[in-house]
């Protein structure tokens, strides 16, 4: 199963996160499938592929509640919807 969840980069006390879609049996720093989108809580800046997600999210991908977050504050599952 494919989940879409967080991967912590960035420095100490400095914390950047890459939202990958990556195997559930897969630790957090585990190799991911694909990078689909960012966010930078400090600054509240959040990049997402819009196009890769929904590719994922079609075929049955689970992201995870932050993730789930991020996503509804973007309208992706609107996108979703309409398709």
């Amino acid at each position: 199963m494919v989940k879409l969840r967080l991967k912590r980069c960035g420095r100490k006390q400095r914390a950047v996160y890459r939202i990958v879609a990556i195997d559930v049996r897969s630790r957090r720093e585990g190799k991911y499938l694909r990078k689909v989108g960012f966010y930078d809580p400090m600054k509240n800046q959040t990049y997402l592929n819009v196009t890769a997600i929904l590719y994922f999210l079609e075929r049955g991908a689970q992201p995870t509640g932050t993730v789930q977050i991020l996503l509804k504050k973007a309208e992706v599952f609107k996108a979703l919807l309409s398709n």
